[in-house]
């Protein structure tokens, strides 16, 4: 061997050097500087998707005659408390009692909404380059976003909600494919997860934006108008150089690489021969292209099959756990701003931890030990007393611990189980779980007014259920990726011999 290549295929290497890192390096300056700016996108994704919490918060309410049931047929009108918030939705729009779904109907079409924007997103950054939608994304974001805002009626609310978060799917798929795209294979999955961070402080925002705006309309447009400033990317975010090479923009491509190379102190004088010496070799790449699977190929064998069920499951239970006890812990006793704070702050440990956990464990131990973790503290929340109100909070604080470090390691997880061949697909359709997931958590959430202890109680048997699926998946730690099927079985028939070999000693 001789730098990872074996000496007796010197003419394959041309075929699989990966330009771009060669041209840029793995991680500089030029990295650094895109990859904070990207980072703020980051920050509406959170404010957008959690958003509901401070809108809609539950509060108590009477019937303007006090003689009559609060929900009573006959009761005209309704008193709100606005001693915590002037107005939310619900006083708004009087959406309580018989109406009382509304309001969750309002965080659905939101998950609906980033859903579809991560398909129509996705479409538009293949077809578009990832510049343009990106920055297309971000203003449609702060227009809806605003719109909704002072919308007259809750049907335009919702209809600009929709936009609004059809916009942020579109900023979450577009920035994390432009970042995964630059930055260097060694650096990609601490990349990866670290992108995280930024909807972590996001998240912390939150609540301090909500405790000086009380108001929803002039939270809802403090949350989408800083948007506005993202239009920047225009100017200053390059194209990705993989998307222009493969698109045969080579010029442009070649522009990008040395603009970024110089940044970076790199030599930039024979980038543009690398380019056409790249090109020339990446001859007869489309019977790779034609190998290609399709979605039946997550179910067509038993070692798929498997493999497709876990993890799709595991990213259901993200999804509903996840955004469904961000929206719950509004409804729990105590002070809301600093309930959702504490949640929110835990999270940057548990991202930061999972950079160390996933490669010190092992992609399958952290995602079993982070479901156990939320799973036991969730139920302890069903069955703990509601007095005094600190002891539920610290439960719901280590329990988001848990489910901040099962997000980024399930989606590190399924790219690396998934082969080649399928690995969009995969991971898409486990996403697209996680978005079904996040649909259900409001109804979930909901059901606190029906006994308190049923929402803690089914978020936490979920994570329980998904951390019984992942001992049925193989250890990906530093294993090559696979790029077919085959390859891909490959993990869970080694494992099976591993287990044979110990049981016979």
């Amino acid at each position: 061997m001789q730098n990872g290549t074996a000496r007796d295929e010197p003419r394959k290497e041309p075929e699989h050097v990966d330009i771009v890192q060669k041209s840029i390096g793995v991680l500089g300056k030029w990295h650094i500087w895109v990859c904070l700016a990207i980072f703020l996108v980051k920050f509406p994704v959170a404010w957008h998707q959690l958003s509901i919490v401070f809108v809609a918060p539950r509060t108590e309410f009477y019937c303007v005659d006090p003689n009559l049931d609060k929900c009573a047929r006959n009761c005209s009108a309704h008193v709100f408390n606005r001693s915590v918030f002037s107005e939310t939705i619900l006083s708004e729009w009087d959406l309580v009692c018989e109406k009382e779904y509304l309001a969750d109907l309002a965080q659905t079409v939101t998950m609906l909404g980033i859903l579809f924007g991560n398909m129509v997103f996705g479409y538009l950054s293949d077809k578009f380059g990832r510049k343009l939608p990106l920055v297309g994304a971000v203003i449609l974001q702060a227009v809806s976003g605003t719109i909704a805002a002072f919308s007259p009626w809750f049907s335009l609310f919702l209809i600009m909600r929709f936009f609004a978060a059809l916009a942020t799917g579109g900023t979450m798929v577009t920035s994390f494919v432009l970042i995964m795209e630059l930055i260097g294979t060694e650096w990609r999955t601490v990349v990866g997860i670290l992108y995280q961070i930024p909807f972590n402080l996001g998240h912390i925002l939150l609540p301090v934006i909500s405790y000086f705006l009380r108001d929803w309309r002039y939270f809802q447009a403090a949350i989408s108008l800083p948007s506005l400033a993202l239009i920047f990317y225009y100017w200053v975010m390059p194209e990705s150089p993989r998307w222009l090479l493969a698109g045969g923009k080579r010029e442009e491509a070649i522009k990008v690489l040395e603009k970024a190379a110089k940044s970076n102190n790199l030599p930039t004088k024979n980038i543009k021969n690398d380019v056409l010496e790249y090109l020339t070799n990446k001859v007869e790449d489309e019977q790779l292209e034609s190998r290609k699977g399709n979605i039946l190929d997550l179910v067509r064998t038993p070692i798929m099959r498997m493999y497709t069920i876990a993890i799709c499951f595991n990213w259901l239970v993200c999804g509903l756990c996840f955004f469904g006890v961000s929206q719950f812990i509004g409804h729990l006793g105590g002070n809301i701003f600093l309930n959702v704070a504490l949640s929110a702050v835990i999270q940057i440990p548990s991202t930061l931890f999972a950079c160390w956990a996933t490669k010190a464990w092992g992609r399958r131990k952290t995602l079993i030990s982070a479901n156990i973790l939320s799973g036991v503290f969730l139920i302890l929340i069903g069955v703990s007393p509601s007095e005094p109100t600190w002891i539920k909070s610290i439960l719901s604080t280590t329990a988001m611990f848990g489910l901040s470090l099962s997000f980024p390691t399930v989606y590190i997880y399924s790219g690396e189980l998934f082969p080649t061949m399928v690995r969009n697909i995969g991971v898409g359709t486990s996403s697209m779980c996680a978005r079904f997931g996040s649909m259900a958590a409001p109804f979930v959430a909901s059901l606190v007014t029906v006994e308190p202890w049923i929402p803690p109680i089914i978020f936490g048997v979920a994570p329980l259920i998904g951390a019984m699926l992942c001992l049925k998946l193989p250890e990906t730690l530093d294993c090559k990726l696979p790029d077919t099927i085959e390859e891909a079985e490959m993990f869970e028939i080694r494992s099976r011999e591993e287990k044979s070999a110990l049981r016979g000693h």
